[in-house]
């Protein structure tokens, strides 16, 4: 995930900010670690680069 996405991106349940916390990343690209909405109090996890903003009921 490209760390500029941040501009663009919102938490798809209330569409509040999100805030990136990086576990690794290599330049502009994040590799692994999470998205935080404080409204929501609800994390969204970054793997292999992608970010998944699936509901967390409908993640696996």
């Amino acid at each position: 995930m490209k760390k500029e996405m941040m501009n663009i991106l919102a938490c798809p349940l209330c569409k509040g900010e999100l805030v990136l916390n990086i576990s690794s990343d290599e330049g502009e690209e994040v590799i692994s670690g999470t998205l935080y909405c404080a409204a929501c109090d609800e994390y969204y996890p970054i793997e292999k680069g992608i970010p998944n903003m699936l509901p967390p009921e409908m993640r696996d």
